[in-house]
Parts: structure tokens; C-alpha cells; sequence
């Protein structure tokens, strides 16, 4: 590392300019740019392309994924559940027909708001149906 002065710097030569052996000679310019292709395809045509591309990516993560379950087993999910004290020691409500009444007012209100086309109403019948049994399963 150099030493640093105490402050006082004395004055330095001033550098000598190299003589000049060859002159610079002057920049060249660069050519102009390539024009650029026109697309000229069609708008559907680059979605195809880009279909295309989409289904060679989703081949691929699927080969990778393949490949990284042979090397390291298949891939496996566990749910676990847990439950706190409280809600263990609670028991669970016992269903009355009462639990049922939201299904039924659904239902009743989907009869009176389609009137005769019953098949719209199909699915909060169906709801209905399935909370009677449960209801008449723990009774």
C-alpha cells in the first residue's frame, strides 16, 4: 500500500504526452440493419404456434416428472388433521329437521322463482335429499 502525506502534497511533473507513432485512423461505421422480416403469417397461425409450444412444454414437465418419480418414488399427499382438546370433548350436534330447513327453503325458492322447469332446481333438491338422510342416519 502506498503512504499517505500528512496533508502537504508536493507538486508533481506533469506527465509527458507518448509521442504519437501512428495516427488513429478514423471510426469505422457499422453497416445498416438487417429490415426485418415481416410476420406476413396469419393471426391464427401464431396462435397455433403458440399451441404448439404450450402442448412441447406440458410434454416435457410430464416426461420430467416421470423421470424424477423413477428416481426418487412417486409422489404421495397426506392429509392430517388436527383436533384441538376442545373440539374433541365437544359432541357433535345431533341433526334435527331443523338443520334442514336452509336446503328446503333454498328449494322452495327455486320452485317458486323457475315455476314448472323443475330440472333447475335439481341441484338444491338434491342437497335436501342428502341432509334428510344424514338427519335420519344419527336419529
Amino acid at each position: 500500500m502506498p503512504r499517505r502525506s500528512s496533508g502537504r502534497s508536493a507538486p508533481r511533473p506533469a506527465p509527458r504526452a507518448a509521442p504519437v507513432r501512428n495516427p488513429p485512423q478514423p471510426a469505422r461505421q457499422a453497416p445498416p440493419p438487417a429490415p426485418a422480416p415481416s410476420s406476413g403469417g396469419s393471426m391464427l397461425g401464431g396462435i397455433g404456434s403458440t399451441i404448439a409450444q404450450g402442448m412441447a412444454f406440458g410434454t416435457g414437465s410430464a416426461m420430467a416428472h416421470r423421470a424424477v418419480d423413477a428416481v426418487m418414488g412417486p409422489r404421495t399427499i397426506q392429509h392430517e388433521t388436527v383436533v384441538s382438546e376442545a373440539a374433541a370433548a365437544a359432541p357433535a350436534a345431533p341433526m334435527s329437521a331443523d338443520t334442514c330447513n336452509i336446503h328446503s327453503k333454498a328449494f322452495q325458492d327455486c320452485i317458486n322463482n323457475y315455476g314448472s322447469d323443475i330440472s333447475k332446481c335439481q341441484f338444491y333438491l338434491d342437497m335436501l335429499n342428502e341432509c334428510r338422510k344424514g338427519a335420519g342416519a344419527s336419529a
